[in-house]
């Protein structure tokens, strides 16, 4: 749907204010973690539930969200419709929800939270995965360009339509700073949309999210060089000899060779990435821990205060993860198998921006009328936005009356 105007917070509905009982999370609390009795609320006060906490809610209004059902068809390194055994950008959200729930409960941070975090954090990709991100940005930067992190929270608070009171999803100002922060405090320049925002409700950009969102974060890095490989081996881009040479995993590779010799690829690539993600979760907790026993956070917005990361890799690990990464990068990421189909995405998201710009009349009705009354190319930017990779090569053949094989 295209957006509608969002008016701003009545004066006597104080933002962050929650109605009727929050229901408190199992296990020992630590002064440290989110505590929903203590959230600062939703944009649009609301009841909340006597069966679920606010996070809990959260983390079920984006599942229950159209963006991100069309996780489902987009891209997360290989095109959607190469192949169903791949990664999209839905399965890799529910992977780093897993793990990212998994570290939370061990550190007896907040669960749900955690995981609404790892859920959303990639609600914003365009169809095509970065290259997509990438040709979007650059079409549009007299606009102000394209930032995923920036559309997830325009999508969360304004572009998705389900409720009658509000544009949005009205998600609780924690969930909110994880969504925009998890990678980090933000400096400026600020993206649009996050700048805009955070002058309607501030969301501390300048410090640390809450351990929560840290771990979510953490979570998507395990996840991501986890199963790229796995994808990687599976396509053929590398082979298992390659990753002998490769850091981090190479130590892994011997490991399963050791111990079980020959094994069909999926058991090899299954013990193989067993191994790898418990290295990292396992180097993720005991960093942790130290971080957090040396500091003696007195609460969350102590921790958030601190200046620095309080969940992180230890030194050396991190250094041969960025290492892997490099290695990712040179031998899959760059190899032809992804970068060919990707130039031609890359055309396919240029020209429909360019064609809806030149007419918005070939835009759906609802966006063409919106387009009238705002600045042109935003609607169009938040139209392919939300488009999977195969509705974006239907929309490419419908606008251009020709096909494009990726």
């Amino acid at each position: 749907m295209a957006e509608t105007n969002t008016p701003d917070l009545p004066q006597n509905s104080p933002a962050g204010r929650l109605l009727g009982p929050v229901v408190s999370p199992p296990g020992p609390h630590v002064p440290y973690a989110a505590r929903p009795q203590t959230s600062r609320g939703r944009f649009y006060p609301e009841n909340e539930s006597a069966t679920r906490s606010c996070y809990s809610r959260d983390r079920d209004r984006i599942i229950h969200s159209s963006a991100f059902r069309r996780l489902k068809h987009k891209t997360q390194v290989f095109v959607q419709h190469e192949g169903d055994y791949y990664r999209t950008r839905l399965t890799h959200s529910l992977e780093v929800a897993q793990l990212a729930r998994s570290l939370a409960r061990t550190l007896s941070a907040d669960e749900d939270l955690a995981e609404t975090v790892a859920l959303a954090h990639d609600l914003g990709h365009t169809p095509f995965g970065h290259a997509g991100e990438e040709a979007l940005d650059a079409v549009t930067k007299d606009i102000g360009g394209f930032d995923h992190n920036a559309h997830a929270l325009r999508l969360v608070t304004k572009l998705e339509h389900r409720y009658a009171d509000f544009d949005g999803l009205n998600l609780t100002w924690e969930t909110l700073e994880g969504l925009v922060k998890h990678n980090g405090p933000l400096q400026e320049p600020l993206p649009g949309p996050i700048a805009g925002f955070d002058k309607r409700w501030p969301l501390e950009l300048s410090s640390w999210p809450g351990l929560e969102a840290q771990l979510a974060a953490l979570a998507d890095d395990i996840a991501y060089v986890s199963h790229d490989i796995d994808d990687g081996l599976r396509a053929g881009i590398f082979t298992i000899h390659d990753l002998l040479s490769a850091p981090l995993v190479g130590d892994h590779v011997r490991g399963v060779l050791e111990r079980h010799g020959e094994l069909e690829l999926s058991r090899f690539i299954g013990e193989l990435i067993r191994t790898l993600m418990s290295e990292l979760m396992e180097d993720v907790l005991v960093q942790t821990r130290a971080n957090l026993s040396q500091a003696n956070f007195a609460d969350a917005a102590d921790l958030r205060a601190a200046g620095r990361a309080a969940a992180n890799f230890s030194a050396p690990l991190l250094a041969r993860l960025k290492a892997l990464k490099a290695f990712q990068m040179q031998n899959m990421y760059r190899h032809p198998r992804v970068t060919q189909p990707m130039t031609r995405a890359k055309a396919v998201v240029a020209d429909l921006y360019e064609g809806f710009v030149a007419d918005p009349a070939l835009l759906p009705p609802d966006w063409a009328q919106a387009a009238r009354g705002a600045v042109p190319g935003t609607v169009a930017r938040d139209y392919i936005a939300g488009m999977t990779d195969r509705f974006a090569l239907a929309e490419y053949a419908r606008v251009f009356r020709t096909d494009i094989v990726l």
